[in-house]
Parts: structure tokens; C-alpha cells; sequence
């Protein structure tokens, strides 16, 4: 209820603001003042991130490379039979010595809990957690209840599909070191990026993301976890009593908090985590919308706390701020449209070309980005970078808009549900391989 309430304020809010602004004054200023916060805003962080790399090649940093905290490494397993033994295989390639391996069979139906029990005991570092049927369903849950049983002064999580390469963990933990650093997210890259075209948009999408992700961290900004290959200090977890058992979203609910309670994220582009992307249409759909709602659910529920955390800092909290409106924007373009087009109908003045600028404004600005991460990131030629980037952006308002409206809607009218929408695994053979 308390979610359905911040929402229907903030879109009422949002609503009133269109309509007074475009019976008061010219829709014009207000596409003009969009362009240039989306242009300062970038440009900001662009600026940022070439300082700190020349700063970083002229005075580097004293890492502490005697830090080796002992390292727990959770996977959570449903149904995982596919891809769960060579994904462990992987892990325990890893060259950093103190670590170990906790499997969780979360309730499968296949024969996921058999195989995670035999690698149990074929390997020493390898430890099995089978979960009973009438557990609390969710990845919260099921990690929550493996820091019974871990050791580690680390906490790294994996999905049961991931791929790493061997120094993995060693980059990742340089990063993690510093005190006032809570947790480390490694890249992500989709493995399977030319099975299909969703895999393929997907690989750029992520590409896209580690671009905001650098811009982030660069700024100091509200830097994300990500789910799969994420590194987190077990004090910091301590802090916020470890994942919260009622979201859709572990990772980015727990990112949240961890700003909240002023703890640092750093990404880290050195270390990859290579996972197996959605080839299937409504897979994919139902993948995103669990990513959406449970985004959109989790800036509503601590909306406050980010309003007035003393140790969160300003920089993160005008981040978290900043990226909420790329979940309103959907509704804003839509409903600046609908406005325009009521007042067409009954002859009012109206502002048509301005609603069609900003749209269109809004596409050249994401498909700007697009092209620059997809040059800098996967080092693309200009013309190959400038239609895989036409591609994307057309995959991402295709998918993006839709489930975000729907999303805003359902939060309002239907009651909170518990839908994980698991990811299926198991989709491709291909072996650390890239996009090109």
C-alpha cells in the first residue's frame, strides 16, 4: 500500500505538472531545459571518468595486495542441471587460494540437488545446502540461509550459468579492500551474443550498462550490484541484516541499502562475469518485467530513507535521483503525447512539435550512447557501432516502454506478488567467447 501511494502521488505529480506547464508556458522550455540536463549530466561524467583515468596513469593507486580475505562463493541452483557442474569446474579454476565453493539447491524438480551433493564430495572446497520444499522461495531466501554456513569475510555470488577467468576474484578483491567499500561488481557480458538477435541486443545493452556503471563509479556515484558477480564485504552485510526476503530484486534492493547506510560500490571493468543471455521472446519479458517492477518498487519503498540518510552522500543521492526518472520516462513521453492530442481534438493550442522533438530527442540521446559504448567498450567500427546502436534502441523502447508502463499501472491497481520469473540456463555451449 505504501509503494501504490508514493506512486500515485509521484504520476499525479508528474500528470499535473504537464498539463499546468503546458497551459502556462512554452512546451519548448521545457524540451530545451530536458536536452540540456540529459547533455550537462553526461558531459559531466564524461569529463570525470577522463580526469580520473589521467589521474590513475599519472599517480597510481598503492594497492594493498597483502589484503586476502577469506572468500565465500554462493550459488544459488533451481533446476540447474544443465550448467551448474561446469560452472563449479570454473569457479574452483579460479587462481586465488582462500576461498570456498557453498551450493544451494533451492527446491529443484530435476536432479540439480544430486549433482551438487556428488561435487560436494568429489571437491574439498565445495560444500552442498539442499534446501527443504517448503522453504521461503526467492534468491534472498536462499542466500540468507547459506551465510549459516559461510566463512568467508566475502561474500561473491554467482548465477549458476557464470563463467570467469581465472584472476576473477584477485581483481575483484583489490577493489574491494578500502574501508569505506561495501561491495564490487564485475562486468557483465552476454557469452552467447550471436545465437540470435535478442542475444545480440542483449550483449549491447549490457555493453550500455557498464557504460552508466563506469560513469558511475567515476563520479562516486549510486554504482549498482548486479546479481551475478557480485563481491560484498560481510560487515556491510551485517549492516543492512544481509538480502531483504521481500523483493523481486535481491541486487539492486540490497544496492540501495547499502547507499543508504553510506557504504561505497565500485565496478570493476577488469573483472568479467560472462552469463548465458535470454533467447526466447517472452522469456525475455518476463525476465525484464521482474527487473522493472522490482527497480520501480525499490526507489518507492526507500524513497525516504534516501531523502534523509546522514550517511549516504550527496553525489549518490543525486545519482539515485537521477536514474529513477529513466522508469518515468516512459509514462512522461506517453502522457505529454496523450495531452497534446486532446488538445488537437478540441482545437486548443497545442504543442505538437515539441512533444515530437522531445521524442525524438530522447531516442538520439540513447542512441548517442549506444555508439559510444559500443565503440569504446567493444571496440566496433563507427558504422557497425551506429546500426547495432539503431538496433538496440528499437529492441530497448520495444521492450523497455512497454513493461514500464504496465509496470506503473500494476503497481497501482494489483497487489504485490512474489514472481521471480526465473531465467532459464543451459542455452548455449559457447565457452568465454565475446561479440565480435
Amino acid at each position: 500500500m505504501k509503494e501504490r501511494i508514493a506512486l500515485l502521488i509521484i504520476i499525479s505529480f508528474l500528470v499535473a505538472f504537464l498539463i499546468i506547464f503546458q497551459n502556462y508556458f512554452n512546451t519548448m522550455w521545457a524540451v530545451i531545459f530536458l536536452i540540456g540536463f540529459m547533455f550537462l549530466y553526461s558531459f559531466y561524467m564524461y569529463c570525470v571518468t577522463k580526469y580520473q583515468k589521467r589521474k590513475l596513469k599519472k599517480h597510481p593507486p598503492i594497492l594493498n595486495y597483502d589484503y586476502h580475505p577469506f572468500v565465500s562463493v554462493l550459488i544459488p541452483c533451481h533446476n540447474e542441471h544443465e550448467v551448474i557442474e561446469k560452472t563449479v569446474e570454473n569457479v574452483l579454476n579460479l587462481d586465488y587460494k582462500d576461498f570456498e565453493v557453498i551450493l544451494i539447491d533451492d527446491r529443484s524438480e530435476d536432479d540439480t540437488a544430486l549433482i551438487i551433493e556428488n561435487l560436494a564430495k568429489k571437491y574439498d572446497k565445495v560444500q552442498a545446502l539442499i534446501r527443504k520444499k517448503d522453504s521461503t522461495p526467492g534468491k534472498s531466501a536462499v542466500l540468507n540461509e547459506a551465510m549459516k554456513l559461510a566463512k568467508g569475510d566475502a561474500i561473491l555470488v554467482f548465477d549458476a550459468d557464470a563463467k570467469v577467468e581465472k584472476d576473477f576474484l584477485t581483481k575483484m578483491v583489490i577493489k574491494l579492500e578500502p574501508v569505506d567499500v561495501g561491495a564490487v561488481q564485475a562486468q557483465k557480458v552476454i557469452i552467447n551474443a550471436k545465437q540470435n538477435f535478442l542475444t545480440k541486443c542483449q550483449y549491447n545493452e549490457y555493453i550500455l550498462d557498464s557504460h552508466l556503471q563506469v560513469g558511475r563509479d567515476a563520479v562516486r556515484g549510486a554504482v549498482e550490484l548486479r546479481g551475478n558477480g557480485e563481491l560484498i564485504k560481510r560487515l556491510a552485510l551485517e549492516s543492512i541484516n544481509y538480502w531483504n526476503e521481500e523483493t523481486i530484486v535481491d541486487d539492486l534492493d540490497m544496492s540501495t541499502r547499502l547507499h543508504i547506510k553510506g557504504w561505497d560500490i565500485r565496478f570493476c571493468t577488469d573483472a568479467k562475469v560472462y552469463e548465458e543471455g535470454v533467447i526466447d521472446f517472452y522469456a525475455l519479458i518476463r525476465q525484464r518485467r521482474r527487473w522493472v517492477e522490482g527497480s520501480i518498487r525499490r526507489y518507492l519503498e526507500y524513497a525516504w530513507a534516501v531523502f534523509t540518510s546522514k550517511d549516504m552522500s550527496l553525489r549518490v543521492g543525486f545519482d539515485l535521483i537521477a536514474y529513477i526518472s529513466e522508469f518515468l520516462l516512459p509514462f512522461w513521453l506517453i502522457a505529454e503525447i496523450v495531452i497534446q492530442a486532446f488538445h488537437f481534438v478540441k482545437g486548443y493550442e497545442n504543442c505538437v512539435l515539441s512533444s515530437i522533438i522531445l521524442v525524438a530527442t530522447t531516442a538520439i540521446f540513447f542512441t548517442c550512447g549506444f555508439i559510444y559504448s559500443l565503440r569504446k567498450y567493444a571496440n566496433y567500427s563507427f558504422g557497425r557501432a551506429f546500426w547495432e546502436s539503431i538496433l538496440t534502441s528499437i529492441y530497448f523502447i520495444t521492450i523497455w516502454f512497454p513493461i514500464a508502463m504496465f509496470i506503473i499501472f500494476k503497481i497501482i491497481f494489483t497487489k504485490k506478488t512474489m514472481d521471480w520469473g526465473k531465467t532459464q540456463h543451459g542455452v548455449t555451449d559457447v565457452v568465454l567467447e565475446g561479440a565480435k
